[in-house]
């Protein structure tokens, strides 16, 4: 049996589950997230806590049960806490800038790039190269996030781009010139 699947999942306070059929509704003190689960796996509501079980044995049903799981706990987690992304820019001239609701991106190309967050996402900058992307929605939160650090991501010379806060870039030695 799945590890992860078979863990209930804690419903806090302020947080209400509403389930019909395979669609499960999270309302919380931060917003309201819907998702339709797949049919093999069906979710079960005990006092304060949910319960994602197996339909059957079967391969996909396997396959699906700690993937739901995970996605009703982050559908909880989302509305009652939200969630967060923090990519920095390094690079001489880089900076990043919040007009009205869009980013804008001064990264080294010759017009600044500009990225519209869909609704529900707010997008903030810190002092001009750090970006904090968050939400209730984590899947949206890292897409968007991952848009943004496609525009310039870090390359292995001289580590200039767009990261993710305490990612690790490997760094690669220049050319070693004539002896």
């Amino acid at each position: 049996m799945s590890r992860i699947g078979k863990r209930p999942i804690p419903i806090p306070d302020k947080v209400t589950v509403s389930i019909h059929g395979s669609t499960v509704t999270v309302k919380g003190p931060k917003g309201e997230l819907s998702r339709t689960l797949t049919p093999q796996v069906s979710v079960e509501q005990e006092s304060d806590q949910l319960v994602v079980n197996r339909v059957n044995e079967s391969r996909v049903a396997r396959q699906q049960h700690g993937l739901s799981r995970t996605l009703v706990a982050n559908m909880v987690e989302g509305v009652s806490q939200g969630f967060e992304k923090r990519l920095e820019i390094q690079g001489v001239g880089y900076r990043a800038a919040v007009q009205g609701k869009n980013l804008t991106l001064n990264v080294g190309y010759s017009n600044p790039v500009v990225i519209e967050p869909p609704t529900g996402i707010q997008v903030a900058v810190e002092n001009n190269t750090n970006v904090i992307v968050s939400g209730i929605d984590k899947e949206i939160v890292g897409n968007i996030a991952a848009k943004i650090r496609a525009v310039r991501p870090p390359e292995p010379y001289k580590g200039k781009g767009i990261r993710y806060a305490g990612e690790f870039v490997r760094r690669k030695v220049g050319k070693a010139g004539k002896k």
